[in-house]
């Protein structure tokens, strides 16, 4: 039996673990080492299980994780999201769509703060639509702005997308964070311009609500400016090279819990609440990259990666074609792929493909680090795509799990939004300088 008929037999055996419900964690585990079994023997399949689960537990670049998604979590129990939404509604609120706007703007800043599209959903969701339901809104336009605006959690800073790449292909954590900052604030722009254009043409779907007096959209935004100073502290230490990644999510985690003690909201059983969901995220995450760490070393045992890359080449495809048939494929895994699951499973065999292109000089990317930071915020904004795709998206089950909208509108209604993330894909890929300007600029630790 060839490398390569062990691979696909790996990878049957995956998808057919996966279709069983099995968590992908476990199942890369068990066709890694079933696959480098067959191919070397089963005291290096379980050499390679020991070295991978010690090497991630020790890791101490992995502790941004349960950092910054306690960071996150203690923001939302302490009611720091509905400060912001509501500094975000006083601002926006007399527009058509001001309280989707809101949403999007909500998310945008929460995202910074929990790392995490599903708790970014879950966490505005429950502050913006009964809202929305309140002043008649349609509710297709309710979920769509809280299911895409959600996804931002993983392209804003801290991503656990981000982290998990930069894992994967062995970058700097700080320098993805970073690049992830202007792509983030596009797409923000691009759901707000889709919010704008839906309610030009349909007013009714998205009433305009009473214009608020400088002074309260000043006092709204006092309220407000907890997250937004733990945003800088955390964020911008890591820029301006006074941190490293580990040390900001240290900070912005005890930032979050001092500004939440004084608020009433914030109790024992909050802090408890959030704690767990810190520890389940983190096992979660952790359980991944385990999987992952288990099945690339047989991915590269099979020869797959080097075959595809071999086949590829014969195609002589241009480089641009050879990036849109990579995303175009992305796109299509994540209607029915979770987005990590997708990633750790592409990842290996695409990326060597994707470095021995001419991708480089086509677009003008000076290094392999500058190429491997660039692929990762397109890949981060394709698994968005896959959060609201059907028939997996998660955020759509987010958002049906916190309203009563039926779920073909919440699929209607995320559609614009779609379009509008495969634009801005288009956009990042074809500007990359975008995603690189500042990952350039930074210094510090962190680089």
């Amino acid at each position: 039996m060839s490398s390569v008929s062990v691979g696909l037999f790996g990878l049957f055996l995956l998808f057919l673990l996966m279709v069983f419900r099995m968590p992908v964690a476990f199942a890369m585990v068990i066709a890694g080492m079933a696959g480098i079994t067959i191919l070397n023997s089963w005291s290096a399949a379980v050499s390679t299980l020991y070295t991978e689960i010690w090497g991630t537990l020790t890791y101490v670049e992995l502790t941004v994780i349960p950092l910054f998604v306690l960071m996150g979590n203690i923001a939302g129990a302490s009611g720091m999201s509905r400060d912001l939404y509501n500094a975000a509604y006083a601002w926006t609120g007399h527009f058509r769509g001001g309280l989707a706007h809101a949403t999007i703007l909500g998310c945008t800043g929460f995202a910074a703060l929990s790392g995490s599209s599903v708790a970014s959903a879950l966490t505005l969701g429950r502050v913006a639509l009964p809202e929305m339901k309140r002043f008649g809104y349609d509710p297709r336009l309710a979920a769509g702005s809280v299911a895409a605006g959600g996804t931002l959690g993983i392209l804003i800073p801290p991503s656990t997308g981000f982290i998990v790449y930069a894992i994967l292909t062995e970058e700097s954590i700080g320098r993805l964070f970073l690049a992830g900052i202007v792509p983030g604030l596009l797409l923000s722009a691009f759901f707000m311009a889709v919010i704008s254009i839906l309610t030009l043409f349909k007013r009714e779907i998205g009433p305009a609500g009473r214009r608020f007096s400088l002074r309260e959209r000043l006092v709204y935004l006092a309220r407000g400016t907890s997250i937004l100073m733990i945003i800088f502290a955390s964020i911008g230490g890591i820029y301006g090279g006074v941190f490293t990644p580990v040390e900001a999510a240290a900070v912005g985690a005890t930032l979050a819990f001092l500004f939440a003690l004084p608020r009433t909201a914030f109790s024992r059983a909050s802090l408890a609440d959030a704690v767990l969901k810190t520890v389940s995220t983190t096992v979660m995450i952790y359980f991944i990259i385990i999987g992952a760490s288990v099945f690339s070393p047989f991915l590269a045992l099979t020869q797959i990666p080097a075959a595809l890359a071999a086949g590829l080449a014969v195609l002589d495809l241009h480089p641009v074609a050879l990036l849109a048939l990579v995303l175009a494929v992305f796109v299509f895994l994540g209607t029915f792929l979770d987005g990590f699951a997708m990633m750790v499973l592409v990842l290996p065999i695409v990326l060597p493909i994707i470095q021995q292109s001419r991708i480089r000089e086509v677009f003008g990317i000076l290094t392999e680090s500058d190429l491997k930071i660039w692929f990762g915020v397109i890949m981060v904004i394709v698994l968005e795509m896959a959060l609201i795709s059907p028939p997996v998206g998660m955020n759509v089950f987010v958002v049906k799990s916190v309203s009563d909208v039926p779920m073909k509108d919440i699929y209607a209604g995320i559609m614009p939004f779609w379009l509008a993330m495969l634009i801005c894909l288009a956009v990042i890929a074809a500007f990359p300088e975008l995603s690189l300007y500042l990952p350039g600029t930074m210094r510090g630790p962190g680089s």
